[in-house]
Parts: C-alpha cells; structure tokens; sequence
C-alpha cells in the first residue's frame, strides 16, 4: 500500500469555526468608521489651524488700541527685560499691580490674564495670541502660596479668561503635594470669587528636562521624578473638574517618549525656548477656537475631546489632548 504524504493543514472543523467567529470580531462596526473619518478630518483642520504658527520666523503683531493705551498706562515700567534681568519679588509685585490697576481703569475688550510663574512671565508678547488684550501676572520663582495671596492685585479687572499654570516652583521648594493642591483649589476658588463671569483654565504643570538639564538648579529638580509630575496633574484635572473650571493639558505637547520636557522647547530643563513657546502658542490658540460658540457641545452633553494630530515640526508632539469642563466628542457615550 502506498504511504500517503500527510497533509500539513488537515481540514479541522473547529478551526474554521474560530476563524469565522474571528473575522465576524475583526469587522468594525459603522460608528467606528464614522469615528475614523471624523477623526481623519479633524486632523486636517488642526494641521490647517497650526501651520502657519509653526515657524520660528519672527512676525510683528499689531496691538489693538485697548493694548496701545495698556502700554502708556504702564510706560514707567522697566523696559528690554530679558531673561537674565534680576528684580526683587517686592519690585515685582509694583509692577504687576501697576499693569493690573492700568487694565482695571482702561477696561479693554477681550482681556485675558497669564497668571503663574516665570514661565508665564516670559511668554514672548509677539507670540500671544493677538485677538486678545493680554495682563501678564507672572512672577518668577513664584509658588501657589505666593500666586494665592496676590490675587488681590489684579481683582478690580474683568478678563474674558484666566489661565493659571503654578506648581513647579512648589517642587523645587520640596512641598507636599497635598499642600500643592490645596493651595491650588484656594486659588480656583478665590479666581471664581473675584471673577464670577470669566473662563478659568487650569494648565497642566510642565516636566523638566530629565539628565539633560543645566539650569542651575539641577540638582533639585532631578530630585523631582517626571511621574510624580503627572499624577500631580491628574489630581489637578480632578480638582479642576470638582470646582467648574477648565483644564488644558500640555503634556502631550511638551514631553518626549520619556516623560521629560522636550529639548528643542527649553532653553535649560525648566525654562521654555522660544519654540517652546510657539507649541504653547498654538495650544492657546487651539483652545480658544473649541471654545468658540459653534464648535460648542450641545445640551445632551459629550465626553473627552480627544485631538491627534501629526505636525511636520519635529518640535511638536504627535498628540494633542484637550480636556476641559464641557468637551466635545466624537460620539456620545
């Protein structure tokens, strides 16, 4: 009798089955189609909304009028500060009160406040978004406890919206994060007291730049681990959420695969470069456009917007999320 070859892939009835029922799995239902294509276009109108912010070229912005006669209210001020010009906190807080006193008497339309630290403080005003009369309320080597009590200076204005970012210093002071947070819920709480008809965004605190950092501080901020940044900033998104504020993270935007601040958006592992602050820019800009009326969520009420989106730059991330207090979807869930 002749010796048959045996057949590699013998016929098995069960194994069909489990492909079958595999394939059935692997089918996609329409909602998850519809999901993919929203998705496909809401990347192309990120990719269109950014572009032209992407580049490092410097471009003048014209100041409004509002912001024209902010800048004569405040024109004995210290002029040409730069990064490496040392005031006292004291002489700080003059200034700060005298711009805040300057918009609270001039009243422009459309104001919005930087509130926070030297990140804030150093935000380039060429970069800021123009269709905004912009207070700068940041001071550097500030902490919550400092932002807290100041408050008080800017009080009497009646800005469109606030955006705080403040904790980092707190860290490097060796703070509790139980003493961070409460500091930061006091300062929500007061924001809402004192501003009752305004936006207030709570910003995600940034990493730093891991080993590759040389501010001089080193040392005390690589005692600092990256992780406990972020689950610092996920009790923060809570404590947003709890107290009817919006929450912007930067995260994504800032942070390598590691976890720690991008090296092209930093000039020392803590301070941002000037295309750092073009990224933030651009999230700036990104978030005031989902908050536009149109692109507003309906009264049933959506989950978490979630933007992910590939930029030519390699100084941005590939994704991009935004939560704040009302979001928007993609569908209802």
């Amino acid at each position: 009798m002749q010796n048959q070859k045996a057949d590699p892939f013998p016929f098995d009835s069960n194994r069909v089955k489990y492909n079958r029922r595999y394939h059935r799995s692997k089918t996609l239902p329409n909602w998850a189609y519809l999901s993919l294509i929203a998705n496909a276009l809401l990347m192309l109108a990120v990719f269109l909304l950014l572009k032209d912010y992407l580049s490092p070229i410097d471009i003048p912005i014209s100041a409004s009028t509002a912001q024209q006669s902010l800048a004569q209210q405040t024109s004995s001020l210290p002029s040409g500060l730069g990064p490496r010009h040392q005031l006292t906190y004291n002489r700080w807080m003059e200034i700060m009160e005298q711009e805040a006193n300057a918009a609270a008497q001039n009243q422009p339309e459309h104001l919005t406040i930087l509130a926070g630290d030297s990140l804030s403080m150093w935000f380039p005003p060429d970069l800021l978004p123009k269709d905004k009369t912009w207070l700068n309320q940041g001071i550097s080597g500030e902490t919550t406890a400092g932002l807290l009590k100041r408050l008080k200076l800017f009080k009497r204005t009646q800005p469109e919206r606030i955006f705080v970012m403040i904790g980092i210093n707190d860290l490097i002071r060796g703070y509790e994060d139980d003493e961070i947070l409460s500091n930061q819920r006091l300062i929500l709480q007061r924001l809402r007291r004192n501003h009752p008809e305004a936006a207030i965004v709570v910003q995600s605190i940034l990493p730093h730049g891991g080993e590759e950092t040389t501010w001089e501080g080193r040392d005390r901020l690589l005692a600092i681990p990256n992780s406990r940044i972020q689950q610092l900033n996920e009790k923060l998104k809570a404590i947003a959420s709890e107290e009817g504020m919006e929450y912007l993270d930067l995260s994504p935007l800032f942070s390598n695969q590691q976890g720690n601040l991008r090296p092209e958006l930093t000039t020392d592992g803590l301070h941002l470069s000037r295309q750092g602050y073009l990224v933030w820019q651009s999230a700036l800009m990104l978030f005031e456009r989902l908050k536009a009326p149109e692109n507003q969520p309906s009264e049933t009420g959506f989950g978490t917007l979630r933007l992910e989106t590939g930029f030519l730059r390699k100084s941005l991330v590939s994704k991009l999320t935004i939560f704040h207090r009302n979001p928007v979807s993609l569908r209802q869930s």
